[in-house]
């Protein structure tokens, strides 16, 4: 269970520690939506870091099932489900301009008011999403 937490511990300090370093060496928010979104259809002059912020990710995500493969034993749900909750995340952050990346990490280590009125939000939404879920017997 310690590990657990030390590795949740580690997880969130390299998401500070990535999102502080592209604050401070190029200015911008580590906000993932916005990230992925300009690298899709944005120009072209902020590609290049864009791609290695997203490269870094998929890295890291191979490196932890490498390292810790007992952390992501949940079993996966319905890709149907997964489709909705894609569809609908798109829309929220849309919606709510950023992701829960950029409000939770940077916006709120910035002291950002709308951040930390969108934290709440998305907090309080996953609660009663998860709820709803579970009252209807879960994703089977």
């Amino acid at each position: 269970m310690l590990s657990t937490y030390l590795i949740a511990l580690g997880g969130g300090a390299l998401i500070g520690l990535a999102a502080t370093a592209l604050w401070l060496g190029l200015g911008r928010v580590a906000g993932i939506s916005s990230i992925w979104g300009e690298l899709l259809v944005g120009d072209a002059a902020g590609r290049t870091w864009r791609l290695a912020f997203v490269a870094g990710m998929l890295v890291a995500g191979v490196a932890a099932a490498m390292i810790a493969p007992a952390a992501l034993t949940a079993s996966p749900p319905p890709l149907a489900g997964v489709a909705v909750a894609g569809l609908l995340v798109g829309f929220g952050t849309r919606l709510g301009s950023g992701c829960t990346s950029g409000h939770g990490v940077c916006g709120l280590s910035r002291l950002s008011v709308r951040s930390l009125a969108a934290v709440m939000t998305f907090m309080l939404t996953g609660g009663v999403t998860v709820a709803v879920v579970r009252l209807a017997g879960g994703w089977s």
